[in-house]
């Protein structure tokens, strides 16, 4: 599952910290919110990314879609 059909099922206080925070490694608890919202994150979905470090990490075009719902803008889809 996208991105753009998780999203709007994460609280909106896990979107907020996931926009304040984009970029960073994604806590255990949040990761467990996102695969309840029907994100896989061990696959090969765009927006999973790799991270220098341990933990889990968005895909630098999953980080820009996240600055562009943050500006209010329209994502580009991939």
């Amino acid at each position: 599952m996208s991105i753009e059909q998780w999203w709007p099922k994460l609280q909106p206080s896990t979107r907020e910290w996931l926009i304040r925070n984009n970029g960073d490694a994604v806590p255990p608890g949040i990761v467990a919110e996102i695969k309840d919202a029907g994100g896989i994150v061990d696959g090969g979905e765009w927006w999973v990314g790799q991270g220098e470090g341990s933990g889990f990490f968005f895909s630098d075009r999953a980080i820009d879609w996240i600055e562009a719902v943050a500006n209010d803008e329209m994502p580009e889809n991939p």
